[in-house]
Formats: C-alpha cells, structure tokens, sequence
C-alpha cells in the first residue's frame, strides 16, 4: 500500500531512512512534527511489513496479506489513522497511516526472518500454508497451535516496529514485484 492522504489532524508518509530530530517512541510509530508543519514531510520511525513466500499464487499473496496485516491493526490501534471523508461527506473507515511495504522471499528467507522476529519480540503475524484449508478463525488458531514454532510451514508473515529492527528481521527478502 502507498501513502494515502490524511485527515489535515494527522498528515503522513513514508521516506526511507531514520528521520534525526526524530525522539518518538517506537511504540507510537509518529515523528515530532506537528501539523502546522504544512508541506514538510512526516517520517515514520517504525515499519510495517509482509513478507510473502515467493512460490504463492496471486490469489494467494492478496489474502494472505490482508489477513496479515489485520493483526497489525488490532494489536496495535497506534498505528491506525483518522476516519476519511470525502467532499460530500460520506464517511470512510479510518486505514494504517503508514505505508505497507510487501516483501517476497522463499521458504528459507521466510523461516530466518520469523527466527528474528520471534527473537527480537516485535508484533507478529504468521499465515501458514494450512490455514489455506479451513475456513474461520476458530480452525485457524488450532492449525497454527498443532505444529511447533520451528516446525511452521510459513507461507507469509508481517511485522511491526523500530524501522531498523524490521530491516534486520527482513535481511534477505525482496520488496515484492
């Protein structure tokens, strides 16, 4: 997902690199810029990411993302924006108000990065390949909690947090075609 427009309470977008005047919190995800800043650009010092196994049919990589990233927006409403309008006044549900960057890689990129993660304790989602064949959350969690960590037959997952944190856990993986 690129950038979308904000409300004028919470104007941002995504560049790439730390932001220097940056003395945010990682959990709040926001740079100290306030809105009267105008056109100067918001920096994001933490990151949400998909990494997505490589051999997935379109189909696939569309829902398992969006199953993804819903974590994301759950455990962490920091990272959820403001309610959207348009010029007539039909409102819109609020989105993330940062970027998604979507990343690929094959099984072995996949299992490293989770490794990371779970290591390095940043939120975490996991999709594998058997939630394909159930059809609810309730079978969902039971397919997942059957199988070991270490045993997971990862077909994508999705991160959050400190920027450089997240850079680390995805080593090896590619931005997504």
């Amino acid at each position: 997902m690129r950038a979308h427009p904000q409300s004028p309470q919470s104007p941002q977008s995504e560049k790439s690199g730390g932001s220097p005047e940056s003395s945010q919190s990682p959990e709040s995800g926001k740079s100290p810029q306030s809105p009267e800043s105008g056109d100067a650009p918001v920096r994001f010092d933490t990151k949400i990411a998909v990494l997505l196994r490589d051999d997935l049919e379109t189909w696939q990589r569309l829902n398992v993302t969006a199953f993804l990233v819903s974590g994301i927006g759950a455990e962490r409403p920091e990272v959820i924006g403001e309610p959207y309008a348009d010029a007539d006044g039909t409102g819109y549900l609020p989105m993330f108000r940062q970027p998604v960057l979507v990343f690929e890689g094959d099984k072995e990129v996949l299992r490293e990065a989770h490794a990371r993660a779970a290591g390095r304790g940043v939120p975490l989602s996991v999709f594998t390949s058997g939630l394909f064949a159930t059809g609810n959350d309730r079978d969902n969690r039971a397919a997942v909690r059957a199988v070991p960590r270490d045993g997971l037959d990862l077909v994508g997952l999705a991160v959050y947090g400190p920027k450089n944190a997240v850079d680390k856990i995805l080593k090896g993986a590619r931005m997504h075609p």
